[in-house]
């Protein structure tokens, strides 16, 4: 009996490392990948808010999107983010008030601000820039820290849109933790966000 247990035991054990090093991989793959060709829309996901101001990680977000946004001057961008309880204004808020006080032109951001998940960002955001553009295949890029890439271009596929990545650095205070729930999230997606 024991030799069964200690067997099923490695089994186990052997299957979640093997999808720790896949997903992983996948993870890590994709977040080196940076797409700069012309899009139609850039979406920024949100992140935490210290009151009203950007976090660390939503403001390397920003910093890509904006870099991509003075480099591209015909792609308009959807901020995506909701309110969280300890925060000041939303999310899309206030990464709408960077890009504006940054020189990016209000009328080409579009703001999504109900959002609390990943999913919601993506489907919210994908549906706001449908109620104004009816175009077939347009090219959306995905604005995020580098860990948060794979899962997002992973949703935005099932949500039918043609999505790449535009990965900003994660900060070092977060590395660690960032991967490790990354890969829990992924699981979860893979299995609920339909």
């Amino acid at each position: 009996m024991k030799k069964r247990i200690y067997k099923l035991a490695g089994v186990v054990i052997g299957l979640a490392l093997t999808s720790v090093i896949i997903i992983g991989s996948f993870i890590i793959i994709e977040g080196k990948k940076t797409y700069t060709e012309e899009v139609d829309y850039l979406i920024v996901l949100g992140a935490r808010l210290y009151g009203d101001v950007p976090s660390p990680s939503l403001l390397e977000r920003l910093k890509v999107a904006h870099t991509y946004l003075e480099e591209h001057e015909d792609a308009k961008v959807v901020v995506s983010g909701g309110q969280g309880s300890n925060e000041l204004v939303s999310e899309a808020y206030a990464m709408r008030k960077y890009l504006v006080d940054n020189g990016i032109s209000e009328d080409r951001i579009i703001l999504e601000d109900r959002s609390t998940s990943t999913f919601e960002n993506l489907s919210y955001s994908l549906d706001k820039i449908r109620e104004t553009d009816e175009r077939e295949g347009l090219k959306i890029l995905i604005a995020s820290n580098s860990y948060h890439i794979f899962r997002s271009k992973l949703i935005a596929g099932r949500l039918g849109a043609e999505a790449y990545g535009l990965p900003a650095p994660i900060p070092q205070s977060v590395i660690i933790k960032s991967y490790a729930r990354e890969y829990l999230a992924v699981i979860k997606s893979l299995i609920f966000d339909r």
